[in-house]
């Protein structure tokens, strides 16, 4: 081992310096330490096993999730100059050939394979003789069923350590509390090695949510000032998803479709028109986005709640990964919540496992209700207690007024227990209203005490409070009672008058209070020339195109801006821009240098 990681890193990826956090899990690899890192995504977690796997004697195993991951993760180490092979049913039979010798070989020192591939018998005992030294298990979260994304195929990788004593195992993922890292752990290194958690903060993203109102105005009016921008739309249902794309292409927008009931071959060209091309939003379920690097993805909003903190977590992470300010919208209502519930009662699993969903659920109901900074309470829900206010959510840009709520409270939780404690909020609201429809009349809840007493305020404001009840633990959904109300020990106390109720102001659902960053204004806060930026944005995507790979394969943004910054005027200059490696100075540097001069002369 004759070359030092950061020599490695300049000589061959073209970066003057480790990101905070990189070198000492490239220490660890290197020294033989089995590690799991969490690092929050956009921190280079490639870097921290291509460096190492670089400089070993013996060959790495990447086990990847996707195909097309894994591809991009080939033409990215093609780029600068790097042999790597992958093993995957989206190549024919010659080509998986062809890539097995070149690892037997030794001509690629990197082999990509999906779980399901790696743990045949055939291919461990085809890797036995080859003797891997370093084995990557990329996505790890999806180990664990503790996790938000497990895959049966995963678990398998447990036995890695009995077929391969003598390798190195390393995993790495964004999303994993403090439970699910221990799962983790066990499961791949029988608890020994090393656990590098890097963070979870994603400053860049600004965090926002808005109770569910009119979807179709309120998604309109956040992509309003967005249209020269890529972004995700999350949505429940695969019926949703096309009706949201459809409304959306209507709209003059360049949408496009995502989930599990679409063609292999569609899915897949919606997925590389949405990496290649620019102002493009991917409407999609949960079936989209594990393994998506697309660096200027400038939104994520999610048309309905994710299942968890976790789901949440690795949704938003799609975006901003380059770096610069992206927004993170959700739009939250009881109806989203009660279905959440019901998927978790449907699932087959024990009662154990369902007790932690539903928690898990409470905590992402309990951050939609929050009164103080979205960041703190994202971050104390990963173990991250005691951060400081962000100044960058909705709630530090626009704080919520509490009030007391305890009568409004008392009304409500008084109709609920005299309703009998078996309705949802339609008709409980209806009863504090004085509503007068049939379902009232044939149970002679127009008699009750509380029939109209509530009447002065309007439907959302019920609403309101009682997804703040809710959050706050003072009711909980019954959804064998098909979404039934029913207060809690804590709900009877407000009732009885032994505790208060802190209510959030509600106010009626508008657009967005605040202006919103527009590309243009991504760049002058960079302080770039915005024209060259576009320019050199202009020629990245021809040469991605030419070349068949995503744009960031080329250069990232990052690296164009650093671009505009020095401005260089020959190759020896160009070589000094951050991210700029041997291999690309030779294959890209004069395209862009006359790119940059071509600007300057205009």
């Amino acid at each position: 081992m004759t070359q030092s990681p950061q020599s490695i890193l300049k000589s061959v990826f073209g970066f003057p310096e480790f990101r905070p956090g990189q070198l000492p899990i490239v220490e660890r690899l290197l020294a033989g330490t089995h590690t799991l890192c969490v690092m929050p995504t956009g921190a280079g977690k490639s870097l921290c096993y291509q460096v190492p796997a670089l400089m070993l004697e013996r060959p790495s195993i990447i086990v990847s999730p996707l195909v097309a991951l894994m591809d991009d993760q080939i033409a990215g180490l093609a780029a600068n100059g790097v042999t790597a092979a992958a093993i995957h049913s989206g190549r024919d039979r010659e080509q998986n050939v062809a890539a097995w010798r070149a690892f037997q070989s030794g001509e690629a020192k990197l082999l990509y394979l999906s779980p399901e591939r790696l743990m045949t018998g055939r291919m461990l005992d085809a890797l036995k003789p080859v003797n891997p030294g370093l084995f990557v298990v990329d996505e790890a979260h999806c180990i664990s069923k503790w996790g938000a994304s497990f895959r049966p195929e995963y678990e398998q990788l447990s036995q890695l350590k009995h077929h391969f004593p003598n390798a190195t195992l390393a995993a790495f993922t964004a999303t994993a509390d403090s439970a699910t890292r221990t799962d983790i752990a066990e499961k791949l290194f029988g608890g020994e090695g090393d656990t590098v958690v890097r963070g979870f903060d994603r400053p860049n993203l600004n965090l926002a949510v808005l109770p569910k109102a009119q979807w179709k105005p309120q998604l309109l009016g956040f992509l309003a000032e967005r249209r020269e921008q890529s972004g995700i739309v999350y949505c429940l249902s695969r019926k949703l998803t096309e009706e949201v794309a459809a409304m959306l292409k209507a709209e003059g927008y360049r949408a496009l479709s995502y989930h599990a009931g679409m063609s292999p071959e569609m899915r897949r060209e919606n997925q590389e028109i949405f990496m290649a091309e620019a102002a493009v939003i991917m409407v999609a379920t949960i079936a989209f986005g594990m393994g998506i690097d697309k660096p200027d993805i400038r939104y994520v909003f999610h048309l309905n709640m994710p299942g968890s903190m976790e789901a949440y977590y690795q949704e938003i992470g799609r975006a901003g990964r380059d770096g610069a300010p992206a927004d993170a919208m959700m739009l939250y209502g009881l109806g989203d919540a009660s279905l959440r519930r019901r998927f978790i009662d449907d699932d087959g699993e024990d009662d154990a496992h369902k007790r932690r969903e539903h928690q898990r659920l409470d905590a992402l109901l309990s951050y939609c209700e929050a009164t103080q900074c979205r960041r703190i309470t994202l971050l104390s829900y990963f173990g991250e207690p005691g951060s400081k206010a962000c100044g960058n959510c909705d709630i530090c840009l626009d704080p919520p007024v509490l009030l007391d709520g305890t009568r409004e409270a008392q009304m409500l939780f008084s109709a609920i227990l005299r309703t009998g404690q078996v309705f949802g909020a339609g008709h409980v609201i209806d009863v504090l209203r004085g509503g007068d429809t049939d379902k009232i009349r044939a149970r002679g809840h127009d008699a009750l005490p509380t029939w109209g007493v509530g009447k002065d305020r309007p439907k959302p404001f019920w609403q309101g409070l009682i997804r703040q009840a809710v959050a706050g633990g003072y009711l909980v959904v019954d959804i064998d009672q098909y979404g039934g109300l029913k207060l809690t020990p804590r709900g009877e106390a407000v009732l009885k008058g032994r505790e208060t109720f802190q209510l959030r102001e509600i106010v009626p659902a508008k657009g967005e209070k605040k202006p919103r960053r527009s590309a243009a204004s991504l760049a002058a806060e960079a302080d770039v020339d915005s024209d060259l930026l576009s320019a050199l944005k202009g020629l990245r995507r021809e040469l991605a195109a030419e070349r068949n790979v995503p744009a960031y394969v080329i250069f990232s943004d990052a690296t164009l801006i650093d671009m505009c910054h020095l401005r260089p005027g020959n190759l020896e200059q160009m070589a000094a821009v951050n991210g700029v490696g041997p291999k690309k100075l030779a294959d890209l540097g004069e395209a862009f240098l006359a790119a940059i001069q071509g600007q300057a002369g205009a």
